[in-house]
């Protein structure tokens, strides 16, 4: 019998990632949020037009929402619909997860960053961290830890 494969821990193919995000913030938690989204930003999508780099989730009127992520429109999109590439999109999540969310960030200083973006049966969802600013000598720890990392590596490999 042969062995299944293993998947990626949050599901589908992934669309877009958001590396900047694991440098700048210790991330504690990770939720997955669907994203409302409209036709032509869903073509974008499959064709990878997104950039959630400069991204980041608000809570407003106990609903959660995805500011400053860049879909470009294809070229090929309809002539009747004007495409916003910076539009706010809301994000679809359980009550609890929301309220826990809002007690966070309201309490205890935390701060919502899109990590990931990935296909899920055929829906586009959203990997949101709660996460914790960085200082600048927690920036250089970690720098330093994946130097000796890859030194460490290229020791044994050389043996």
């Amino acid at each position: 019998m042969a062995k299944k494969a293993k998947s990626p821990a949050h599901g589908g193919a992934t669309i877009a990632l958001n590396k900047k995000a694991k440098h700048e913030y210790f991330i504690e938690e990770r939720f997955e949020a669907g994203i409302s989204l409209e036709g032509w930003e869903v073509k974008s999508l499959r064709a990878g037009k997104i950039n959630i780099t400069e991204a980041y989730v608000m809570l407003k009127d106990a609903e959660a929402y995805l500011f400053g992520a860049t879909i470009s429109p294809l070229p090929t999109a309809s002539t009747h619909v004007k495409p916003d590439p910076m539009r706010t999109r809301k994000l679809l999540l359980h009550r609890e997860e929301l309220g826990k969310l809002i007690g966070s960030v309201e309490r205890k200083g935390y701060t919502l960053v899109p990590t990931a973006m990935y296909w899920k049966r055929g829906r586009a969802k959203l990997e949101i961290g709660l996460a914790k600013g960085k200082k600048l000598h927690d920036k250089r720890a970690d720098s330093k830890e994946r130097d000796w990392q890859r030194e460490k590596e290229r020791i044994f490999k050389n043996g």
